[in-house]
């Protein structure tokens, strides 16, 4: 039998496919050995893609639109294909040092345990976010072990619930310097004291420590070479794509991949880096570099940066230790990515940088460039890819001047060895539609934050990420839902007129034309997706609930049944309330009297703190059943 060109283009596709599922269902996703043979097909794959689309799909370098057009985009595509290969290189390893924070768990003498610091950085959160985060430091299980929440909004309250909860509060004369000014204030009192911390946490206001935080990083610390453990960010509430598509318990949020995986990854080559909060640092590295650096408004990368000029290591620590909040509403998170943005630019134009003279080795500075092409390339490539297609069919420009058996070949294999190869050592977390989705929504912002921190690296002022707040009403941002909507209407109405006018495209495209066809459905379906996150649906709830499956006992205090009990079943639990299933409640004179554990599925503890608790953060029941 013979095939046809385009039944035989299916060809490497099928052997990528089949070669996976014959060998990747007997092998495990942390096999060093796998995950490199895996993701080395994914490099070659991907530069295979590459030099036949400057071999054989674009046209001679020319001063025409369609040769610009076509350069401008494979340039773009190469350089998101060196993002990828050092991307997939970095992922070829993965480290989890549990194993090693079990060996050294209590490596200093009982008699004489270092001092702990708990920095909680706030500036205008809402008391209902500080009392959890305060109780649940409270909390945190050391024996010597010091709480301080940094006030930078002046606020009287927060000073007075700061007594009433028995910890220690600071305040500034001015805001100088945003987050990183406020802790090096906290610093330098801390150094004014007779008894200075050996380490330092530092928590976000809306970040709740597990009562195990300081046992399990504190661990780490044992190799004196350590100067920053970090620990990953889990959040109790969807972010604003998990939210608004109502897909938060089957889509996992969106910084699983890089916390779960990523990081892991960077940790097994040494170039793990500081993520702000939910980290420990040890009080002589901090002293060493004179504190949080200020040069960039995200210190917290740039704390690593400094601490390894110094000779300290970031290590990573993939346990849940802390719970926070994600951004709530569509602004806050666009604004957030914007700043990590122009931080990672402000670093990588600054002395710290792959490209200048400092102390760093040769890994460190691939791990900066690769943070670099990640903000600086893939968002820019995003916006060419849902650009590309609306060129064509209104202009003609075609900038993969290609038949659909040649780009099924080339391009086909590449993708579907770089999907099999994340979603099988990230166990399903990368879902293509809603992964280009989630770049989509910050691409303008990040690419004016490229563009700025290039031009103009100094001279910005540190954003902050808003929390809490009314969100009880269905809230459109008309703004990005415009941007988007231009794009759809933009494509779709191109491929309306180049049907009616049977207007046929001068770029070459052939019969790739069915490419740009499914590209744009593609296109049309992501910004259909992007436009419905612009709708944000109301959160009724005050306090975010969690599952829980465990027992309870039910006290009967009405007049005939006083005294007696009902065992029941406690299906979630949250700040205000929990949910029981069993003996019919719709009688009156019902209370929760006990359960088999404590209070819900808490062990009994002070008030205070099993409010905290009750966020599912700290229990011992609720660590074994996320691990």
């Amino acid at each position: 039998m013979v095939l046809s060109p385009f039944e035989a283009s299916f060809a490497p596709a099928l052997l990528v496919c089949g070669a996976a599922l014959a060998i990747l269902p007997f092998c495990r996703p942390d096999d060093s050995r796998v995950r490199v043979a895996l993701f080395t097909l994914c490099i070659v794959l991907g530069w295979r893609y590459i030099a036949w689309r400057f071999a054989e799909s674009i046209p001679p370098l020319a001063f025409n639109a369609e040769a610009i057009g076509a350069w401008a985009f494979v340039l773009l595509e190469a350089a998101t294909t060196v993002s990828s290969t050092l991307a997939f290189a970095l992922m070829s390893r993965v480290k989890n040092r549990s194993g090693e924070a079990d060996r050294h768990a209590g490596w200093w003498r009982p008699e004489d345990p270092p001092q702990v610091d708990v920095l909680i950085t706030t500036y205008n959160e809402e008391e209902a976010i500080l009392v959890r985060t305060i109780g649940g430091a409270l909390g945190i299980e050391h024996p010597s072990l010091r709480v301080w929440v940094l006030d930078d909004g002046k606020r009287d309250w927060l000073r007075d619930l700061c007594t009433r909860k028995g910890c220690h509060y600071l305040q500034r004369p001015d805001n100088s310097h945003a987050k990183a000014g406020n802790i090096n204030h906290a610093l330098k009192h801390l150094a004014t004291l007779t008894r200075q911390p050996d380490f330092v946490v530092v928590l976000d206001a809306d970040f709740v420590p597990h009562s195990n935080f300081v046992t399990r990083a504190l661990a780490l610390f044992h190799d004196p070479s350590v100067g920053l453990v970090q620990t990953p960010q889990h959040f109790f509430n969807p972010d604003p794509i998990q939210s608004n598509l109502r897909i938060g318990s089957a889509y996992p949020d969106e910084q699983r991949f890089f916390f779960d995986h990523l990081l892991a990854s960077r940790d097994a080559w040494g170039i793990a880096f500081c993520c702000g909060t939910s980290s420990m640092m040890r009080w002589e590295g901090l002293q060493a570099i004179g504190g949080f650096p200020t040069d960039s408004v995200t210190e917290d990368f740039l704390v690593t940066i400094r601490l390894k000029e110094r000779g300290w290591r970031t290590v990573y620590l993939n346990e849940r230790l802390s719970d926070g909040l994600a951004p709530e509403g569509l602004k806050e998170y666009v604004t957030q990515r914007g700043r990590w943005c122009l931080g990672m630019i402000q670093i990588f134009r600054g002395p710290s940088g792959p490209f200048s003279k400092n102390p760093l080795s040769l890994i460190d500075r691939v791990g900066l460039i690769d943070s670099f092409l990640y903000w600086g390339v893939t968002f820019p490539f995003r916006f060419a890819c849902l650009f590309a297609p609306i060129l064509y069919w209104w202009f003609g420009i075609s900038v993969v001047n290609a038949t659909a058996p040649d780009v099924i070949t080339y391009f086909v294999p590449y993708f579907l060895a770089a999907m099999i190869a994340l979603n099988w050592t990230t166990r399903g977390q990368i879902i293509p539609l809603l992964h280009d989705v989630s770049q989509m929504l910050t691409m303008f912002e990040i690419i004016q934050a490229v563009a700025v921190g290039l031009v103009k690296p100094k001279g910005h002022k540190f954003k902050v990420t808003a929390k809490g707040g009314q969100r009880d009403r269905v809230t459109v941002q008309w703004g990005m839902m415009r941007r988007f909507g231009l794009l759809a209407a933009a494509t779709a109405g191109g491929m309306i007129y180049a049907g009616l006018a049977d207007y046929a495209p001068q770029g070459g495209a052939g019969d790739g034309k069915v490419i740009v066809l499914f590209w744009s459905f593609y296109n049309l379906a992501a910004l259909a997706l992007a436009m419905a996150v612009c709708i944000e649906l109301p959160r009724y709830r005050q306090d975010e609930r969690f599952w829980t499956d465990e027992q309870a006992d039910i006290e009967l205090v009405g007049r005939e049944t006083i005294g007696r009990t009902r065992r029941m079943r406690v299906l979630d639990i949250s700040l205000g309330g929990l949910r029981m299933w069993g003996w019919s409640m719709r009688r009156r004179g019902l209370r929760p009297l006990s359960t088999s554990r404590g209070l819900g599925r808490f062990r009994p503890c002070w008030l205070d703190r099993r409010k905290a608790l009750s966020l599912c953060a700290s229990s011992k029941m609720h660590r074994s059943a996320t691990a």
